[in-house]
């Protein structure tokens, strides 16, 4: 028997996710207390189930991840037969190498956690390097939405008066890519949008500064936006210290609107505002993450995952 559970990080994708699948979400209790310790209880008997959580480990990140190993340390009690994790958003991805000399790779320690409470399976969404995947001894399972994001976006710029026939997209459209580390990821992205393997893109030389948080400089761009609709495309935007810099460089060169495509959008406080009042036209992202009233904004356009969680699943 298949048994479908949401933590807190974000009920409303796994909402759609139940309903897709027509698979209701099993009961449990998750209370926060006071001295900030949860606690994870689940409700109904789950002895001899498949038992699937879903939960992004976005901000708060190590709350979101203390809550998800604590489903999964309460099914094990209750006996279930396996515990399986959705965790769109997979937090500390980034930091999967020493960047300097005495760090923390944390990701690979979060991947340990995950292996020694008892997690059957894991499935995440585009982690920001995918070497991260050998890492895992247990199976896991590495989606992709930016197939669904292109397709969505192509869609977009064919309802335009300017890019209406697809034979105009390759002459009018620029695909980005943002600094060096997201050709391979822009590439993916253009092969769904363009729906073909032969197409151009530019490329953002960026340094970053590894002492002080959420800076970046784009150095040179790569390429041809000139006359062009500059389409930025990356994995995941935190501060906006990337992508704000790569807009204003595009306009720079030539090009005559920008738009951005993300999958994860894990803002900080000041990023929603900045991402607006930028010369950004559009923003397109999905909803691997949950987005709080107080980050949306005007330019935003969120593109659900839960079709792609559910057909996963169907499979088990």
């Amino acid at each position: 028997m298949l048994k479908l559970f949401s933590g807190t990080a974000h009920p409303k994708l796994s909402q759609e996710v139940s309903k897709l699948l027509k698979l209701p979400l099993s009961k449990s209790e998750v209370v926060r207390f006071g001295n900030s310790e949860v606690r994870v209880r689940i409700s109904e008997n789950v002895r001899n189930s498949t038992c699937i959580v879903i939960q992004p480990a976005a901000n708060p990140t190590d709350t979101n991840y203390m809550e998800l190993f604590f489903f999964c340390d309460a099914l094990r009690r209750q006996e279930a037969k396996k515990v399986i994790g959705v965790i769109p958003y997979f937090g500390y991805a980034k930091q999967n190498i020493q960047h300097r000399s005495g760090e923390s790779v944390s990701v690979n320690v979060i991947i340990r956690f995950l292996e020694s409470i008892g997690f059957e399976k894991i499935y995440a969404f585009d982690l920001h390097d995918e070497a991260t995947a050998g890492v895992f001894s247990i199976p896991f399972k590495h989606l992709s939405a930016f197939p669904l994001s292109a397709k969505h976006i192509r869609n977009y710029f064919l309802k335009s008066v300017e890019t209406r026939h697809a034979s105009s997209l390759q002459k009018h459209v620029a695909l980005v890519s943002p600094d060096q580390g997201a050709v391979e990821k822009v590439r993916h992205f253009g092969r769904f949008f363009f729906q073909t393997e032969n197409f151009s893109e530019v490329v953002i030389e960026k340094k970053r500064d590894q002492d002080v948080m959420h800076k970046a400089k784009p150095l040179d761009l790569y390429g041809d936006v000139k006359n062009k609709i500059a389409l930025i495309v990356d994995d995941m935007v935190v501060s906006g210290s990337t992508v704000l810099p790569a807009i204003d460089l595009c306009l720079k060169r030539g090009a005559k609107k920008v738009y951005f495509a993300a999958i994860h959008h894990d803002f900080t406080k000041e990023a929603p505002r900045l991402l607006q009042n930028s010369r950004l036209e559009r923003f397109f992202t999905t909803n691997t993450i949950e987005l709080k009233p107080t980050q949306k904004f005007p330019k935003l356009e969120e593109i659900s995952v839960a079709s792609l969680i559910a057909n996963e699943l169907k499979s088990i």
